[in-house]
């Protein structure tokens, strides 16, 4: 028997063990150590997870492609049902097939059952919402406890990503731990030190805590929106002076994990009706393309890819010969940036509002740590870095220091197992 340290993200997961005293990733797709947070259902409801469950959609086969898993919990769309082949299943229930895979990957790999875990939470998955937020856990909870673990214990996403780095550290040192995911931004000020490591009681070290419901699949929906939406349909007019097309099907599109919302006959029905009354049809025709042919989550991974590759690039394409042949469109690194703008502004005052609470100038923020698939993006990454300017700047292990760090945690708080 072992405990484990579990990150669920809304992108990527991983589950650690310890081995040796070390925080060890296991490998939970062929060598692969992260999984995305991907499910997919065949016809007969067979289930497939990570990158076979991407590969299946890309592939054509028919089923249902389900991602951005995470962002459900704590909103009503988690008790609501959606068609997974030949059954009608609560998004929890789908929550609980993927969790339930992960644990057994694991558990065949090392040769261990896992009855214990600490699993990694947001500081808040809904914004101003504290009941929404206990439930949101309540629910992981339960969901952990159906697949089979017996005790089920949490952690604060960016408190692991510090418990990850103060083993790296000679010195003591105030740190900004930023972890920047799919769904959630979430920050920590913390004191560490190698003696301090050694403490069970770190919650004295722990100076401010905070975190917004912003991350990647959010920024991948603005930029969609900015970008390949009005190619869409999307703000375009109607034949009737001063109305537009409406615009929520372009916004559940745009959005990982509402996107299959869009897949059933009354929907197509709607979106035929707009056609006709629409100013430019033509749009609205390829709207109704994706739709018919339940190709939302390609265009959402183009976009993704889109975004990540202009994090070091100035330009990018998005080929949508499948909707119509020769429509491409090209993108900037500084459209990235306008239509995401806001996004970033809250990561921003999220961070000014952990400092302040922590009741220090931020000048004596000694160092940076960041990690998060998003603090890649260069308009968000130098926002953080703006936040602490003499902070020395320290890359963690970007989808994995999260992990390491409920794995020390969970070691900590079973080391009789």
């Amino acid at each position: 028997m072992a405990a484990c340290g579990f990150d669920f993200g809304t992108s990527n997961t991983t589950l650690g063990v310890s081995n040796q005293g070390l925080p060890t990733l296991v490998p939970l797709e062929d060598d692969e150590v992260t999984i995305p947070s991907a499910v997919f259902f065949s016809p007969r409801s067979e289930v497939r997870i990570g990158r076979a469950a991407v590969e299946a959609y890309v592939d054509g086969l028919p089923g249902r492609l389900m991602r951005g898993l995470k962002s459900v919990l704590g909103s009503s769309l988690v008790n609501e049902q959606t068609q997974v082949g030949r059954l009608r299943l609560p998004f929890r229930e789908v929550i609980a097939r993927y969790i339930g895979a992960v644990k057994r990957r694991a558990e065949a790999q090392t040769g261990r059952e896992l009855v214990s875990v600490v699993h990694g939470r947001p500081v808040h998955f809904v914004d101003g919402d504290p009941e929404g937020d206990r439930s949101a856990e309540d629910t992981l909870r339960d969901i952990a406890h159906s697949v089979g673990f017996r005790d089920v214990s949490f952690q604060f996403e960016p408190i692991a990503a510090a418990f990850d780095y103060e083993r790296q550290i000679a010195s003591e040192e105030i740190a900004l731990i930023a972890d920047i995911g799919g769904g959630t931004s979430d920050f920590s000020i913390v004191r560490l030190g190698p003696e301090r490591h050694r403490r069970d009681d770190r919650s004295g070290d722990i100076l401010a805590n905070g975190g917004v419901r912003v991350g990647g699949t959010d920024f991948d929906r603005d930029f969609s929106l900015g970008t390949v939406m009005p190619l869409l349909g999307y703000r375009s007019a109607m034949k009737r002076p001063g109305l537009d097309v409406p615009s929520n099907y372009f916004h559940e599109l745009a959005t990982w994990s509402s996107i299959n919302r869009l897949y059933n006959r009354r929907v197509r029905r709607e979106v035929q009706e707009v056609r006709r009354e629409a100013a430019q049809p033509q749009l609205l025709d390829r709207l109704l393309h994706v739709i018919e042919t339940e190709r939302g989550h390609s265009l959402a991974m183009q976009i993704e890819d889109a975004k990540i590759s202009l994090s070091d690039k100035p330009h990018a394409a998005i080929r949508l010969a499948w909707t119509e042949p020769e429509l491409d469109v090209r993108v900037e690194r500084q459209e990235l940036a306008a239509h995401t703008q806001e996004l970033t502004r809250r990561i921003a005052r999220q961070i000014g509002q952990c400092v302040r609470q922590a009741g220090l100038p931020a000048e004596r923020i000694d160092a940076l740590f960041l990690t998060g698939g998003s603090t890649q993006i260069p308009h968000v990454r130098a926002a953080v870095i703006a936040a602490a300017p003499r902070a020395q700047v320290v890359e963690g292990d970007t989808f994995g220091s999260v992990g390491k760090g409920l794995t020390l945690e969970a070691a900590r708080r079973h080391a009789t197992l």
